[in-house]
């Protein structure tokens, strides 16, 4: 009888090492998770943050042969600030609004070159394009990483039985980086080809 009931206290004592060790790796699992969102979350600020500070060397050479686009100049000279703002905020959802009104206001700069044959002919504005295109799709990568990584966290903290620990520990969901309504037109970028 005396065996029997230490192999009973054995069977519970595993099963309750089990559990804990199910809850710290969980809760760890998490933490990390959470890590890997802060990071990506920087990836696309880092490449947003380089979008806008390589539009006032094009915007410098727009207004060289442009002098009379002043309202597309402050337009993109305000969404820049505001993106500015939003990333030093570090709110996800302030910063996709303005890099949002910031791809809108660059796109008409964009189109403020067609009626300019001689500047897409100038070498730094060329080059300007090249950097910026290559920005954009460094920032399309940043933000696809980023939902990415989201999306399996946000999963993860609503699967049943890591629910109760996410619950318990104040795991919340995050918000994926989304365009606001009628940005899902991308800034044409015509490298006069």
């Amino acid at each position: 009888m005396k065996s029997k009931g230490l192999i009973i206290i054995g069977v519970i004592l595993a099963v309750a090492v089990f559990i804990g060790l199910y809850v710290i790796g969980t809760k760890n699992s998490f933490i990390s998770m959470k890590e890997d969102i802060n990071q990506q979350q920087a990836n696309v600020e880092v490449a947003l943050q380089r979008r806008a500070d390589l539009i006032p060397n094009l915007v410098a050479t727009v207004k060289g042969y442009a002098t009379h686009e002043e309202k597309v100049f402050t337009e993109i000279a305000e969404a820049r600030s505001k993106l500015a703002g939003s990333i030093n905020s570090g709110n996800i959802n302030e910063i996709s609004a303005a890099n949002d009104e910031l791809s809108s206001a660059l796109s008409r700069l964009l189109v403020v070159k067609e009626a300019y044959p001689e500047l897409k002919a100038n070498e730094n504005f060329t080059a300007l394009m090249d950097e910026l295109a290559g920005t954009e799709n460094r920032i399309a990568i940043a933000r696809r990483d980023y939902n990415d990584i989201v999306r399996k966290y946000n999963s993860k903290i609503q699967r049943f039985p890591a629910s109760i620990i996410a619950n318990s520990n104040g795991f919340e969901k995050v918000d994926y980086f989304n365009s606001q309504e009628g940005a899902n037109i991308a800034p044409k970028v015509d490298l006069g080809e």
